[in-house]
């Protein structure tokens, strides 16, 4: 980081007002998105144009492109990191450049994973594994594999990427590279390893995150997961608060909450609390962007006011809605086939017809036409004539059904 600050700047000696290299501040400034200095990191590339002459430019203004799309997904805008990493890459192709494009693979990769388009993201899983064992992406290999490990582990389920996760943490250059570049990373390997029964693999990611965490203390993103992967290991839910508190990556900042809720749930006297944290947690992953990860905490919220939690919600129609009836309806009310629903959401065309003949009875509805005309006006009628229906759970809920359309 020091060595790249230094490249940024003007030499010694250069006239006032010369600039570095563009390639020299797009680097520092992508090294910033990977400890989360996002404020700094935008303003280092702000106005950041590269002319279109010369042998190089077009691989300039693709670095360019890949790191405002870093910057993105770590602010949680799905939508305009996609845009960005897909013109980066385009360009990096054009130039010929083998070495750029992983950069975008991972960032679509991420994005379509949250946003529940688990077909793209696993196209881009494929090629970043490939990438990754064919060595031709020398940069970044372990962010590589971990991406891809995301993508087939919400299509298969976590054990079909056991052999993955251990090719991860048995790799020092393949650990370091990850764990210090994505704050996320080293507490969803310990949640693997627990939910997989790998000790080694739960201790090797400790360990390692630990150890990174003495020797860059200036880092807080660093700092803050290593507080995150030691508090799961420990089960302890003050720690895991603490590390919410500290994360500076939104996405990471949920799951810090959502660990911390499972913990709290454990306790007959905390499930209060745990409820509070799920709730804050909805809403951090709200503003990441991450629809895949609200359906799962709105289901487990649901589940702890069934069971001894806050008092339930009252039963408006759209509250009796589990998340993928919402999701259905939401589509099918903006004309969508069954098999483009399904598509969607990764599921048949007989499980959205399933589904649709309980939205039916739930809203006393007859037929799709019927839902489509209905649809707005329920939501709206509920939303702003029902007291029992809160606002943040109608937004999380409005947000993942729109971000899966």
């Amino acid at each position: 980081m020091e060595l790249a600050a230094a490249a940024s700047e003007p030499a010694p000696g250069e006239r006032a007002g010369h600039a570095a290299a563009p390639e020299a501040r797009i680097w520092y400034a992508t090294l910033l998105t990977r400890v989360r200095g996002l404020r700094p990191a935008e303003r280092l590339i702000a106005g950041e144009a590269p002319a279109p002459t010369g042998p190089h430019r077009p691989e300039v203004q693709a670095a360019l492109l890949l790191c405002e799309a870093e910057i993105h997904l770590a602010g949680g805008r799905l939508t305009e990191a996609t845009a960005a990493a897909e013109a980066g890459i385009r360009l990096a192709g054009e130039a010929g450049n083998r070495g750029l494009p992983p950069r975008g693979h991972v960032v679509l990769a991420v994005c379509s994973v949250r946003s529940l388009d688990l077909t793209t993201g696993l196209l881009y899983a494929n090629r970043l594994r490939d990438a990754a064992l064919l060595g031709q992406e020398n940069l970044m290999p372990g962010q590589c594999v971990w991406a891809a490990a995301q993508a087939l582990e919400a299509r298969d389920g976590m054990a079909s990427v056991a052999h993955l996760l251990k090719g991860i943490v048995h790799d020092d250059v393949l650990t370091r590279d990850l764990l210090v570049s994505q704050p996320a990373a080293a507490p969803w390997l310990v949640r693997a390893g627990q939910r997989l029964g790998d000790q080694e693999l739960v201790e090797r990611t400790v360990r390692t995150m630990s150890r990174l965490a003495l020797r860059n203390r200036d880092f807080r993103s660093v700092q803050a997961a290593a507080e995150h992967a030691v508090g799961l290991y420990e089960r302890d839910a003050d720690a895991l608060e603490a590390a919410s508190d500290r994360h500076l990556d939104a996405w990471a900042r949920a799951s810090a909450l959502e660990d911390a809720s499972r913990m709290r749930a454990a306790r007959e006297s905390e499930r209060d609390q745990a409820v509070d944290l799920l709730r804050r947690a909805a809403e951090a992953y709200l503003g990441a962007g991450s629809s895949r990860d609200l359906a799962r905490v709105q289901s487990r919220l649901r589940e702890l006011d069934d069971h001894g939690g806050r008092p339930a919600r009252g039963r408006t129609r759209v509250s009796r809605l589990t998340d993928t009836e919402f999701a259905v309806a939401e589509l099918v009310s903006q004309g969508l086939t069954n098999g483009r629903v399904g598509s969607q959401l990764y599921i048949s065309p007989h499980t959205v017809a399933f589904h649709l003949k309980k939205i039916f009875r739930k809203l006393d509805v007859t037929s799709r036409v019927e839902l489509a005309r209905s649809w707005n006006r329920i939501l709206v009628e509920e939303r702003d004539g029902s007291p029992r229906v809160s606002e943040p759970d109608f937004l999380v809920r409005a947000s993942m059904a729109r971000q899966a359309g």
